[in-house]
């Protein structure tokens, strides 16, 4: 997987958002906005392509979670970004 093209992560009063790069990708009817976890998420997703499990792993180096509830989230966040379209296969 990867994120898609001319999406970017932005802080805008002090929030963690994704935005669209591009006229054609900009969707003002939603705002994608991130917190801590999910920030990680997105900047380690960003660095090329990636897994369900090295986004796992990599939340299991940076905190305090086991395996079954990271896996969880990482697969439930994925969802919600490919819904959106802000990720790809």
């Amino acid at each position: 997987m990867k994120t898609r093209k001319g999406f970017v992560l932005k802080t805008i009063c002090k929030e963690n958002v994704i935005t669209a790069e591009g006229l054609e990708l900009i969707n003002f009817s939603k705002l994608i906005s991130l917190n801590d976890t999910a920030t990680f998420i997105w900047k380690k997703a960003a660095e090329g392509e990636f897994t369900v499990d090295s986004l796992v792993d990599a939340m299991l180096e940076k905190y305090d979670v086991d395996r079954e509830t990271a896996t969880r989230d990482v697969e439930n966040l994925l969802a919600k970004w490919k819904e959106l379209e802000i990720i790809e296969d």
